[in-house]
């Protein structure tokens, strides 16, 4: 099974795939911290020492304030983070999805009358999920009126169009390696396509789950590093463990605001969690 680790809340660097939001800093006795976004880097870490690992990790994004506007993004989130060595990312998807319908299942059935008065008619999603390569998904969109460049993430907008097709979770796989962090594993038999995927969930609710297998090797991440702009100053402690040699791995995020927002039908996501901190609002 996988062994629960107590999530980094700051840290000299974090994720910095976040999609335009910004990082939070603080004075660490004279150094710059960030406060974590995502502790994807540590997970990797973790898993020198247990080969299956989770947590319920805390994250804080700078979100712009047009963000309150998509009703799906919070600046205080929780997250729960896997991660798994030597494992790909289709076994990683096959993880997500039972975890997904499992969920479903558990409060289907414990959960009926807060259902009933929220007027959900929670549907418990069928497995396997629909899988939609990021070129099928970009073709779908076409035909359904709206443009995209081919090499960029899909926007939020647009995730909610797909979304909104579709009456159970499906996946979106293999995107370029322009749209993505360079942690995510170039697939070696298909150069500048990723060995990875996002999970949405249906009726317009967007984007669940981000999940992939990791690059692993210090020549290739630092070359990753060097080719999207990032300073290499905070990543010393990662290159050097990487420089040591770690596993093959792969993982997830799951948000949990968001699921619950899905799973009771919310219209906001700050009515899923008690002490909301909404992009631009000024809250306790």
């Amino acid at each position: 099974g996988f062994v629960e680790i107590l999530a980094p809340i700051i840290g000299p660097i974090t994720d910095p795939g976040i999609r335009g939001a910004k990082q939070a800093s603080i004075d660490y006795y004279g150094t710059q911290f960030k406060v974590m976004s995502s502790m994807i880097l540590y997970k990797q870490m973790a898993i020198l020492s247990l080969e299956k690992v989770f947590a319920l990790s805390p994250n804080i994004r700078l979100e712009p304030v047009e963000a309150i506007k998509t009703r799906r993004h919070l600046v205080e989130f929780r997250q729960i983070d896997v991660e798994q060595a030597y494992a790909d990312y289709q076994k990683m998807m096959v993880l997500a999805e039972k975890l997904v319908q499992y969920v479903c299942k558990r409060v289907k059935k414990k959960c009926k009358e807060p259902l009933i008065i929220l007027g959900r008619k929670l549907i418990v999603p069928r497995i396997p999920f629909k899988r939609f390569s990021y070129y099928e998904a970009i073709e779908l969109l076409k035909t359904f009126g709206f443009k995209i460049r081919l090499g960029e993430e899909i926007p939020w907008h647009l995730e909610r169009v797909l979304s909104e097709r579709f009456r159970e979770p499906f996946f979106v796989i293999n995107y370029p390696i322009s749209a993505r962090g360079f942690y995510y594993r170039e697939d070696p038999e298909h150069p500048g396509i990723l060995r990875d995927f996002d999970l949405m969930y249906p009726e317009g609710y967007g984007e669940a789950i981000s999940g992939g297998e990791r690059e692993h090797t210090y020549k290739r991440v630092l070359k990753r590093i060097k080719e999207n702009g990032e300073k290499l100053k905070g990543y010393w402690w990662y290159l050097e463990m990487l420089k040591e040699g770690v596993p093959p791995s792969a993982g997830f995020g799951i948000g949990v605001e968001r699921l619950t927002r899905w799973i009771c039908g919310l219209k906001n996501i700050w009515d899923a969690v008690p002490f909301p901190k909404v992009p631009g609002v000024i809250s306790p």
